[in-house]
């Protein structure tokens, strides 16, 4: 219980007049300061019990516990030493201390210096925990000014009795590294401007600044992920929040440097004289006078009046006629109508006067529709030109002139089971090797469709592709991770023999310095029921996709759909080496051809074209066909030009050396494009799709440079069911005949023959 203020005062006054009568009774010797212990040793009396304080009265109503607790904070405040302020202030008001205990400060009466009349003065009022003051928390009351100010004065600010605040003692820097290696919780204090001193942080602070440095937000019941309010979304929101909350922009109060060049260089032009300003206007006295008709007539045709606004009809009268009155079928058939689809924006009606007549509801709407009438009417008459459409349209010739081409379903050779995704016709154009996805090859005559042999792979069959030369007869069979090499039945001896002495030879090639992952290895017997040469693959290579033969049959690539440079692999026969031309390969590869005349080589990824020189093992150019997915390739034998089709039915036609954009995109598929091939010696090409249909086109490319290819579609050809989706999967040219081979999903190949 807190003790009264009066009664310390009192206390401490009584206090200072007992120690002033005990210093004039004793003498002025040397006295030694004993505690209680020593004085009850010395048998001298105790301190407490000759000094005698003077209490205020104790209310009769108050118990024995508050009044031994009273007592305790009076012999504890005893110890403590007192300002010079609560001296002054107990000396002062010793002299009322005599009387009651008052619950209120006594007032003094003193005479004003400035009026010289009495007044009554109040003493300092000093608040005890229990106040609501909240003045021991900040005791410098200068509030929110800089406090630089302060930096060459003894005092940092003041109290709120306006006294000086004077600024705390503050040691040098080493002082404050050892208060930091002594107290392990410095660093949670900040230094308080106003105070001058250090402020320990409190949890929630070092909180904030944890958050800050972390780039979070300082409010820690903050939810980032709280559920999105929909402004916008549902009926009877939209438009209801018209302002954007977009941040302002930085340009709204930033100096645009762009402007500031401009401006310096108006400037710097009208320094140097390169632009003058305009001369200032001089008012004459004298009008000035010009002769209109010295100068000559123009040529132009006036400009056209604008258009006069329709004359009202008797429908329009206050008082029509009555034939012109609707009926009650008509007024419904009316309303019934959309606004935009009516003969006429109103129905007549009839009054008996004028000045019964409302007013005009449609009068704005005609007043606007006028305003565009003027707005949008020509100024100009200008001559019509009489072309006729059809001769916008390019004549083509007929597909009659055009012949030979397929036309017509020659035979249909089927398997037993499986899409056929494969087939390749030899280069004497007599026989046709097919391959199924259930790994069974078969090799059959092109004439009548009689199968001669048929291999079981027992994998799947990726691709199936005749050596291009003619002096040997084989072809290769991409399975999983294998390259089967296999001779057909029933060759003459000479070709035979050339053909094993080019697979299996003697003696083999020196192996080259550097080692190939692909490894070739020749059959131990030499027959046409195995393979006679088998290359496998690096592991985790996958079914090759595509077998691409160079011209002169010593060099074939195989793409597959391995990842990096695995996918695609240059095959060498006569040094029985393998290698893969790129380090490092910009997106999925999904087709590769060699160029029919130059050492050049075409790849394509997924959306692009590369075209690269192989001696100079450089890039020459990237074709963009502006396909999704590219699903087919091909380039004409004059090598100047290339087709290309993919997944979104888009063919393009490339000319090499005219851009790196098509020269033309034709869309004559409705589903997917799945293979595409130039004849080798007739003008034709011809398109394969999903749809089950296959589009022949007359192409002829000219050695005029200036004059541009003649491409005409000729026939479609129908004969292949769509199973599953999947339509006609590739098809193929008799090299000496105007004939076509296609393979289909329904496990069927027919020849088209013309």
């Amino acid at each position: 219980m807190p003790v009264p203020s009066s009664s310390k005062k009192r206390k401490q006054t009584a206090a200072q007049e007992t120690d002033s009568s005990d210093a004039d009774e004793l003498p002025q010797v040397g006295l030694d300061m004993l505690s209680d212990e020593e004085a009850e040793e010395d048998g001298l009396p105790h301190s407490d019990e000759e000094q005698v304080d003077e209490f205020p009265e104790i209310d009769a109503a108050s118990d024995s516990e508050e009044d031994s607790d009273a007592l305790e904070a009076e012999e504890d405040e005893d110890e403590e030493d007192e300002d010079e302020e609560d001296e002054e202030d107990g000396s002062g008001s010793g002299s009322s201390s005599e009387g009651d205990l008052h619950i209120f400060p006594r007032a003094k009466t003193i005479i004003s210096d400035i009026t010289g009349q009495e007044k009554k003065v109040y003493p300092d009022i000093e608040p005890d925990y229990d106040s609501d003051s909240s003045t021991e928390d900040a005791p410098n009351r200068v509030g929110n000014i800089p406090m630089h100010w302060y930096d060459d004065l003894p005092h940092v600010g003041y109290s709120i009795d306006g006294k000086k605040v004077l600024k705390p003692a503050r040691g040098d820097e080493l002082d404050k590294f050892l208060q930091t290696v002594e107290d392990p919780t410095a660093w949670t204090s900040a230094f308080d401007k106003n105070t001058q001193m250090d402020k320990p942080l409190t949890s929630e602070e070092l909180d904030i600044i944890r958050r800050l440095q972390a780039h979070e937000n300082p409010d820690a019941a903050y939810n980032p992920y709280e559920p999105t309010v929909e402004w916008f979304t549902g009926k009877g929101k939209e438009e209801i929040m018209p302002l954007s909350s977009a941040p302002e922009p930085k340009r709204r109060w930033v100096p645009s440097k762009w402007e500031k060049q401009k401006v310096m260089k108006i400037v710097r032009a009208i320094r140097q004289g390169r632009i003058l300003p305009s001369k200032p206007k001089t008012t004459s006295a004298q009008q000035q006078f010009y002769a209109i008709w010295n100068e000559e007539p123009s040529a132009h045709a006036p400009p056209l009046p604008a258009p006069k606004p329709r004359l009202p009809t008797h429908a329009e009268s206050y008082n029509p006629p009555e034939e012109y009155l609707p009926t009650d079928e008509e007024r419904k058939a009316w309303e019934d109508t959309e606004k935009e689809d009516r003969e006429r924006d109103y129905l007549p009606q009839k009054y008996g006067s004028l000045r019964l007549v409302p007013a005009y509801g449609q009068f704005i709407q005609q007043r606007f529709g006028r305003q565009l009438d003027l707005y949008l009417a020509p100024r100009i008459q200008r001559p019509k030109l009489n072309i006729d459409p059809d001769s916008l349209v390019p004549k083509l010739p007929s597909p009659n002139s055009l012949r030979p081409f397929p036309s017509y379903r020659s035979l249909r050779f089927s398997h037993t089971k499986g899409r056929v995704r494969s087939i390749s016709v030899s280069p004497d154009g007599a026989w046709v090797v097919s391959a199924d996805e259930q790994g069974i090859v078969s090799l059959w005559e092109v004439i009548i469709g009689r199968e001669v042999k048929r291999w079981t792979m027992g994998e799947k069959v990726g691709a199936v592709e005749w050596c291009p030369r003619t002096d040997v007869s084989f072809f290769v069979v991409a399975t999983e991770e294998m390259l089967h090499f296999l001779i057909p039945p029933n060759l003459p001896h000479a070709v035979l023999t050339a053909t094993q002495l080019l697979l299996a030879p003697p003696t083999l090639p020196p192996a080259l310095p550097v080692p190939s992952p692909v490894k070739w290895t020749n059959s131990s017997a030499i027959s046409s029921e195995k393979p006679i040469l088998s290359v496998e693959l690096p592991k985790s290579s996958g079914v090759p996709k595509q077998i691409a033969w160079h011209r002169k049959g010593d060099y074939f690539a195989t793409v597959s759909n391995a990842e990096g440079q695995g996918g695609v692999w240059i095959h060498q026969m006569s040094r029985r080496h393998s290698q893969a031309p790129f380090r490092k390969v910009k997106g999925s590869v999904q087709l590769v051809l060699f160029h029919p005349s130059k050492p050049q080589f075409f790849v394509a990824t997924q959306r692009y074209v590369r075209l690269y020189n192989l001696a100079e093992q450089k890039l020459l150019k990237t074709l963009m066909p502006g396909i999704r997915w590219i699903s087919s390739m091909d380039v004409h034998p004059s090598g100047d030009h290339l087709i290309v089709g993919g997944y979104d039915r888009k063919l393009c036609w490339f000319d090499l050396e005219l851009s790196e954009k098509p020269y033309k995109i034709m869309r004559y598929h409705s589903r997917a494009i799945r293979s595409l091939q130039f004849h080798p010696t007739y003008p034709l090409f011809a398109s394969s799709s999903d749809d089950g249909s296959i589009q022949v086109f007359h192409a002829r490319v000219y050695n005029d440079l200036m004059t541009d290819p003649l491409i005409v579609p000729l026939k479609i050809l129908r004969g292949h069911e769509v199973q599953e989706g999947l339509g006609v999967l590739q098809v193929k040219w008799v090299p000496k005949q105007p004939w076509l081979v296609s393979a289909g999903a329904d496990s069927n190949v027919l020849v088209w023959c013309h």
